[in-house]
């Protein structure tokens, strides 16, 4: 047996030996629930050693299902394993059937099948709308043809009829992606790179810090642009203005990643804190 794994096979044998302790003398993974007004509401431990709640088995399933997945997923830090890839195999299929269920009731149901048959929608799944027809209703029938064509796709044969609606989608898509990349991104950069350097405050006039920071983003832009030119050479003051944008491009994808990876940390603490306090009951 290898060192690592003789060290990793060491340290599963005393973690599962401790969570077999803490399950018998603390109760791991139990949640408690007490009946108010007709609804079961979760409570304390406290209240159940006073005997006025009980155990919530349904509950305390969950619980231990939420750890096997956690643990199950960060098992790959150790290397890949059947645990991680039955985890694996089950978030990706859970999460493709909550996304399609979720799309199926919120756009295909309201925005499709509630235009083209109202009264029949408003019978059986939605009550709240309108059973009368709006105008122009039956332009909804060329959606409901693009989505049976995309459903071809899984016949045996004819699978090419699938490409006209998924071609027409990805041109729209791209198209209003790149109206909204174009507001949304390049026009606002470049409206808040030409505003004015001088920051007035209309209490005490010019605003230094305001100013300091519009002269800093002023350089910063004029610097990154003589990066990107490469009309002329990049020597002498040339070269130094683009070295200067080099070093603010690459503080920007620094504190870029350094986002990313915050808010991945950030959901790493959270599991975290999900198995110290709520299955090994250590908070």
């Amino acid at each position: 047996m290898k060192r690592d794994q003789l060290i990793w096979t060491v340290l599963l044998v005393i973690g599962g030996a401790w969570l077999l302790y803490r399950c018998s003398t603390v109760g791991v993974g139990l949640v408690y629930a007490q009946e108010v007004d007709g609804k079961f509401t979760s409570v304390d431990k406290l209240e159940y050693t006073a005997g006025t709640a009980q155990i919530d088995w349904l509950r305390t399933l969950g619980v231990w299902t939420a750890a096997f997945f956690t643990l199950g997923i960060m098992s790959f830090l150790y290397k890949d394993n059947p645990f991680y890839k039955i985890c694996e195999s089950v978030v990706v299929g859970v999460s493709a059937a909550y996304w399609m269920v979720l799309g199926y009731w919120t756009v295909v149901v309201p925005n499709l099948l509630g235009r083209i048959w109202p009264a029949w929608i408003q019978s059986w799944a939605m009550p709240g709308i309108s059973p009368l027809r709006e105008g122009y209703w039956y332009m909804n029938v060329i959606p409901l043809v693009f989505g049976v064509m995309l459903l071809w796709r899984l016949a045996p044969k004819g699978a090419w009829i699938a490409r006209w609606p998924l071609a027409f989608i990805i041109g729209t898509t791209a198209g209003l992606r790149l109206m909204g990349f174009m507001q949304a991104d390049f026009l606002s950069q470049i409206r808040a790179g030409v505003g004015p350097i001088l920051a007035i405050n209309a209490e005490s006039g010019i605003d230094f810090w305001d100013t300091v920071r519009n002269v800093v983003m002023l350089l910063s832009v004029l610097a990154c642009l003589v990066y990107f030119f490469f009309s002329i050479e990049h020597k002498g003051a040339v070269g130094k203005v683009a070295k200067v944008g080099i070093w603010v491009l690459m503080i920007t994808f620094g504190a870029a990643f350094g986002y990313t990876v915050m808010g991945r940390i950030a959901l790493l603490a959270i599991r975290l804190e999900f198995l110290f306090n709520e299955w090994l009951a250590l908070g």
